[in-house]
């Protein structure tokens, strides 16, 4: 099963598992842990388990029964590299990935050690970005040397929840960098400033910027709902894609 997705900068979901454990401070307000529990009290097939991380081998062969062409986040409500999901799972799914040549699948980690040493010797589908969360300075930012190490056609990273300044970021063999901050009624405020100097990296290293939310916390530094903050950074929406996605 898969499903259309709210998410910004993707089109739908792929769960081939679900759940997950936390393993830095971007993880307090899982978003993913609080669906399952609520998917899980009203009896939805495959949360049956709530967030325990569960695999689901009955939905691997999805992407390939949809011949439209379309954009997944693979493991929305889950970490692909979990040190408890097998390689064995993990080959299988890049295997559907591959196959299913005609979409194209965007994989986030925060295990970025792990995907390193899987793609140590081989290069991931062409089809396939890989990306890192990156939260903050300690956990965050030395995600992105792992992946710098991926051969992938597209390597990303997804700044949120943003919840420092960051500092520098080397940008080497980067080509997409997603921000936004945090959402629900314990969201974590998120600074411009934090947000200004991110994006002016990206526009000296030549990297796709792509600014997703303000999260429960406005620009103004005000908390309110996220649906009042919105999107826009400066006046503008920041939407870029990298050059590869737009044909170049």
């Amino acid at each position: 099963m898969t499903t259309v997705s709210k998410i910004e900068w993707t089109e739908r979901t792929w769960n081939p598992t679900i759940g997950c454990t936390k393993i830095s401070p971007g993880c307090k307000h899982c978003y993913a842990e609080g669906m399952a529990g609520r998917l899980q009290a009203m009896r939805t097939p495959g949360y049956e388990n709530g967030f325990e991380l569960t695999l689901l081998p009955q939905r691997l062969r999805d992407p390939l029964l949809r011949k439209t062409p379309t954009t997944y986040f693979v493991n929305s409500m889950s970490d692909l590299f979990h040190e408890d999901v097998p390689t064995e799972y993990i080959k299988q799914v890049f295997d559907v990935i591959e196959q299913a040549h005609w979409h194209t699948f965007q994989i986030l980690t925060k295990r970025a050690d792990r995907m390193a040493e899987i793609f140590r010797k081989k290069k991931a589908p062409s089809n396939a970005w890989l990306g890192v969360s990156v939260e903050d300075r300690k956990y965050g930012v030395p995600r992105i040397d792992h992946l710098r190490t991926v051969n992938a056609a597209i390597r990303f990273l997804s700044v949120e929840p943003l919840l420092e300044d960051v500092g520098f970021l080397n940008l080497d063999h980067i080509h997409w960098v997603i921000v936004g901050g945090e959402s629900g009624p314990k969201a974590r405020p998120m600074k411009i400033e934090w947000v200004d100097s991110i994006r002016a990296q990206c526009e000296d290293a030549g990297v796709a910027f792509f600014f997703k939310q303000w999260g429960g916390w406005g620009a103004d530094g005000v908390k309110r709902a996220k649906k009042h903050n919105g999107r826009e950074l400066h006046g503008r929406t920041w939407d870029e894609m990298p050059a590869q996605a737009m044909g170049t």
